[in-house]
Order: structure tokens, then C-alpha cells, then sequence
């Protein structure tokens, strides 16, 4: 109570707090001596401050601090005909990815003053359909999808991380899925690896097409056969362990043999290391596991999970920037932006056992 009583006592007339309303740019104007556009330049870091002396820059931070006050951030929505919102769809809020791609975005749209606001769909279409009619009612420039299939444009700039498809206004962040085969399958074929089993992801995953693809692709250079008995797909849509479970037991139920695994994601090689497990089977000694993703407990689990890096922050940060590019105008943005990814090597994968044909269960 004595402060505000200074506060009160050391302001001039004018002072809007003593009516107990907000303190103004007139207040400061009026405290400091210096013209209301000035100090407005100040506290909005304008292109034109550093005209302004340091001294007096620090004065006026020091003075809106002093009265406690914001700028307006509606006035400056106005001013400039922005909401300084952006609008960010992801299919679960809990998940490791999305988590990882969301720090990367935060991160950058902080640093420029901008807000987001987050839309879960779980993944179902319609929601998918309605959340962006409902995120432009609320005024955003422009949306970052994560790992959502998108089959249409939309009518602000889109930035679609984990996209592939070549939609008119979107463009996309995505890991270089070509590369990352090379180096899960020519990691494998230099260990000594020639009979290996696939997961394909589901359809609701954006990566799942191209990465599927490149496998193939890339399988077809190593002349390395991808055969359907060894092949299975992925049902289950949830982010967990679990994703990865019956699909392997599925593959050992078949009989036949295979020496090395090649998850869709580090959820599914989790699962896929119980089942093998529970086969009786041991990892990476009857049965080499790669991931990809590189989720946090990646490293954790015994044994230690080799896997793809997907630079998740990264990817956030460039799809954050891309975005506020689009929204100001400033350069033509390419429809890709490719993301290099990185194998790391850990304890799920070694050379196959010389002569085996089949699996010694214990």
C-alpha cells in the first residue's frame, strides 16, 4: 500500500492510475517528457528505435515498468491488421512427436511475438475439416499441421509437418525419408543382414506412403527382397507400445525366418522387442530391431534402441518460420523444405549368427 502511494505521489498530473484506470501513453508521455510515438516505438521494438538514443530507450522501459504498463495488443492488431495468431492442428497433444515439434514451434513464435492456438483431432476426418473453419472464426494468420493428412488446401498460408503431397498453398517440412531408408538398410546389409521384416504404418500417418516407398526403393538397390510374408501393416493408431505388438507376433506366428526388423517408429520397436521377447527370442542376438523417430526413452530401454533421429525441435522451428514468412510476403517459399535425418547406432542391432537358418528358442 505504501509503494502505490509513492507511485501516485511521483506521478504527474494526468496519471491515469489515480482514476484507477490503466496507465496510457499519455501517462508515460506526460512522466517522461517524450512524445507518445516515441515511446510507442519503444515498447513495440519498432523497425525505427535504434534512432532512438539507449538512454532514453532505457527510461521508457524503465517508466513502463514503474506504471505497469502493456501495449495494447489489440490496438496493434489493428494498427497493423494482424491478430499475431497462428493456428496449429496435431492428432494428439501427449504424444513424443507431436511434443517435440510443438517445443521447436513455441520456441520460434515466441521469439517473434506470435501466439498459437492448438487443435487435438485424434486423427478423425471430420474434425480435421472442422477445427481450421473454427481457428480462422478466431482471426489466425495462417496453420501448422503436424502429422495430419491434409487433402485439400486451405485459405491462409499452411505449413505441414510430416507432409508429402503437393497441395496448392501448403508447403512442407518433412525428415528426407529417401535418405533415412539408406541409412536404416545399408546399416543393416553392412552388418550382414539379408532376410529382414518390415512394418508398414497406417494410412492415417502422413509419413507413411514415402517412407514405405523409399524402403523399397532403396531395398530394390541392395537387392534385398522384400517379401510379403514378412511384411506386415499397422493397425492400431495409438502413440504407444502397443502399436508394434501384434504385428510381430503376427510375423513369428508365420514361421517364417528373418534376422532383422524394420519398425515403422520407436513406439512400435518398443512393442516389437516384447513380442520377440515373448517369442522366447532374444534382441539383437536372434533378431536385430531399428526404430526411427528417436523418442526420449529410445535410450532407455533394454537393450538400447538404434533408430532414426528425426530433429523434432528443428522441424518445429522451420516450420514456424516458413510460416511467418509466407504470412509477411517476404521471399517465395518451394513447396519441400527436406529435413536430414540421422542413424543412431545402439545396442538392438548386430551381425546375424553365421549359418542360421532358422531360430534356436530358448
Amino acid at each position: 500500500m505504501l509503494k502505490m502511494k509513492r507511485m501516485t505521489k511521483q506521478a504527474k498530473p494526468g496519471d491515469d492510475s489515480q482514476s484507477g484506470q490503466p496507465p496510457s501513453l499519455r501517462t508515460l508521455g506526460e512522466y517522461l517528457n517524450l512524445s507518445p510515438a516515441t515511446i510507442s516505438l519503444v515498447l513495440n521494438n519498432a523497425p525505427g528505435v535504434r534512432s532512438i538514443p539507449q538512454e532514453t530507450r532505457d527510461r521508457v522501459k524503465a517508466a513502463a515498468a514503474k506504471f505497469k504498463y502493456r501495449p495494447s495488443f489489440y490496438a496493434r492488431s489493428l494498427r497493423k491488421r494482424q491478430s499475431f495468431l497462428v493456428g496449429v492442428l496435431v492428432p494428439e497433444l501427449n504424444d513424443s512427436y507431436t511434443t517435440g515439434v510443438l517445443a521447436g514451434v513455441e520456441d520460434l513464435l515466441i521469439e517473434e511475438g506470435y501466439f498459437y492456438l492448438t487443435a487435438s483431432h485424434r486423427r478423425k476426418q471430420d474434425l480435421i475439416e472442422e477445427y481450421p473453419l473454427m481457428l480462422l472464426d478466431r482471426s489466425v494468420e495462417g496453420f501448422i499441421v503436424i502429422d495430419t493428412v491434409l487433402t485439400h488446401g486451405l485459405s491462409l498460408p499452411v505449413v505441414a509437418v510430416a507432409g508429402h503431397r503437393e497441395i496448392e498453398g501448403v508447403t512442407n517440412v518433412a525428415v528426407d525419408q529417401r535418405r533415412a531408408a539408406e541409412l536404416t538398410l545399408r546399416h543393416l546389409y553392412k552388418l550382414g543382414h539379408r532376410k529382414i521384416a518390415f512394418m508398414r504404418g497406417g494410412s492415417h500417418s502422413s509419413d507413411a506412403e514415402d517412407r514405405w516407398k523409399s524402403l523399397i526403393a532403396v531395398a530394390a538397390e541392395l537387392r534385398l527382397d522384400v517379401s510379403p510374408e514378412l511384411t506386415v501393416q499397422l493397425v492400431s493408431r495409438e502413440a504407444a507400445p502397443e502399436l508394434g505388438l501384434a504385428p510381430t507376433k503376427e510375423l513369428l506366428r508365420r514361421g517364417a525366418y528373418f534376422t532383422a526388423l524394420v519398425c515403422y517408429d520407436d513406439f512400435a520397436a518398443i512393442g516389437a522387442m516384447k513380442a520377440i521377447r515373448d517369442h522366447g527370442l532374444k534382441v539383437p542376438e536372434d533378431i536385430s530391431v531399428v526404430g526411427f523417430d528417436d523418442i526420449e526413452g529410445a535410450s532407455f530401454y533394454t537393450p538400447s534402441l538404434t533408430t532414426i533421429r528425426q530433429p523434432l525441435r528443428q522441424m518445429g522451428e522451420v516450420a514456424a518460420h516458413t510460416l511467418l514468412k509466407r504470412i509477411r510476403g517476404l521471399e517465395t517459399i518451394p513447396n519441400m523444405s527436406p529435413i536430414l535425418p540421422e542413424l543412431v547406432i545402439r545396442e538392438s542391432t548386430c551381425p546375424p549368427k553365421p549359418g542360421r537358418t532358422r531360430w534356436k528358442q530358448s
